[in-house]
């Protein structure tokens, strides 16, 4: 088996328990813009959570790739126009649905939630059509 297929199941099983821990722990659904949005707001003081939520995000990926050697972060080398123009495209489309593909795709598909489900295919769409304009513009 292609070894980028075990580091995507790794990183699924990995995505899928943490949703299902943080559901259990905190009573809340996973959703990494919304937690995102209220750090950027005023937190209340049971709220801190959230900063080390993004640590946590943080720390995982450095301890997953110190542990599998052969992750790697791909660079396309993007211009920062692009980049930028991309920010805020996601910006506007997490805002539009309420949410992003961690609270969607993972966790609301799981609670079989029709406006993930169709949220999901819009940014499985959206993800699509970028890719096809990037790689036929570059």
């Amino acid at each position: 088996m292609n070894p980028l297929y075990i580091n995507a199941l790794i990183g699924w099983a990995i995505i899928g328990l943490s949703a299902l821990l943080f559901i259990w722990g905190l009573g809340r659904v996973m959703g990494v813009s919304g937690i995102v949005k209220w750090i950027f707001g005023k937190l209340a003081k049971n709220e801190y959570w959230r900063y080390y939520f993004l640590v946590g995000l943080m720390w995982g990926v450095a301890l997953y790739s110190y542990i599998v050697p052969s992750y790697h972060i791909s660079n396309t080398n993007p211009s920062y126009i692009i980049a930028i123009i991309a920010g805020v495209l996601v910006w506007v489309g997490t805002s539009m649905a309420n949410g992003c593909t961690s609270g969607h795709a993972v966790c609301g598909i799981g609670r079989l939630s029709i406006r993930s489900m169709i949220a999901t295919l819009v940014f499985v769409a959206s993800g699509m059509i970028a890719v096809y304009f990037t790689h036929f513009f570059s």
